[in-house]
């Protein structure tokens, strides 16, 4: 009889605990819930309640691209507010886009101030840039940076994922605004690090005429780097202008002569024959070589 009792009031201590903890929800609440089911219109948390919460499809994200069953996986934890404590099958009805709202500047503040780098995908293409979601939030990318380099061809971006950082989070303005510029070009400069180590001073490689400066030329190397040939390393006769011997295009052979602070310096003059004569290049408007008086007449005998 003792222990019927004992069973009984335990039974009656249960019952009222789950009593004061169902009271302890209420619509407006944010709770936080492990995912233990993803179905094509839904996700189910365990609450560590009486009952299930249950997220539809269109409280989960603004994101019109948003997919459920890629974004959502078991084991995962969400956050989301209470819209209703009973969807009438007995489950905690909860909204995950209400919550974010609440939660998501919080966490994008910390991102711009931590520097964060994440993966967005470019969702619509807009005047000046780009929109993605970050957080379930509309972020703006300026074109100018959404790449390494300033991007003439917007469309040419949509639909594709970039890394960024959050460089404006304004939860008052609603503002966010974000940056693939400083993650594109660091590492764009850890790729030529790399690509400048694998160099070896003395190589011999091909390459192509980027462009022409007074002092020299830039050439296009087959891994992709660019190195400054210097006026005085492209040819033994002395030249006044590059393009007295080279125009932008032209396919060149050249000596790697040294690797500075991730600078190349190219020679040609380094692999021509030393025995030749020297001769003085004049560079016109043109582009074409003509030779000094004094060469032309060498060798004329004159009675």
């Amino acid at each position: 009889m003792e222990e019927e009792m004992k069973t009984t009031e335990t039974m009656e201590d249960y019952a009222a605990e789950l009593e004061a903890s169902f009271k302890k929800v209420r619509e407006g609440d944010i709770l936080t819930g492990t995912v233990i089911g993803v179905d094509e219109d839904r996700v189910v948390l365990d609450l560590k309640y009486y009952a299930e919460g249950i997220i539809t499809k269109e409280n989960l994200s603004s994101d019109p691209d948003f997919n459920l069953k890629e974004s959502v996986q078991v084991g995962d934890e969400i956050s989301a507010t209470v819209i209703k404590t009973d969807d009438g099958e007995g489950n905690i009805l909860l909204s995950k886009k209400e919550a974010n709202d609440i939660l998501a500047w919080d966490k994008l503040k910390m991102m711009m101030e931590e520097r964060t780098i994440v993966p967005v995908k470019v969702s619509e293409i807009v005047k000046g840039g780009a929109v993605a979601y970050l957080e379930g939030i509309r972020g703006f990318i300026p074109a100018s940076k959404l790449a390494a380099e300033y991007v003439e061809n917007l469309e040419d971006w949509n639909g594709k994922t970039i890394e960024v950082t959050v460089i404006t989070a304004d939860e008052e303005q609603k503002r966010l605004v974000l940056s693939g510029r400083e993650v594109a070009r660091q590492k764009k400069a850890e790729e030529t690090k790399k690509k400048v180590e694998k160099c070896q001073v003395g190589a011999v490689v091909e390459g192509t005429v980027e462009t022409l400066k007074d002092y020299g030329a830039f050439v296009t190397l087959e891994n992709g780097l660019t190195g400054l040939l210097h006026i005085s390393q492209i040819s033994n006769q002395r030249i006044k202008h590059p393009g007295a011997v080279l125009k932008e295009g032209q396919n060149v052979k050249v000596k790697i002569i040294g690797l500075k602070d991730g600078k190349i310096s190219l020679s040609m003059k380094a692999i021509e024959p030393q025995d030749e004569p020297e001769e003085v290049f004049d560079y016109k408007e043109s582009g074409s070589a003509t030779t000094g008086l004094g060469a032309l007449l060498k060798g004329i005998k004159l009675s």
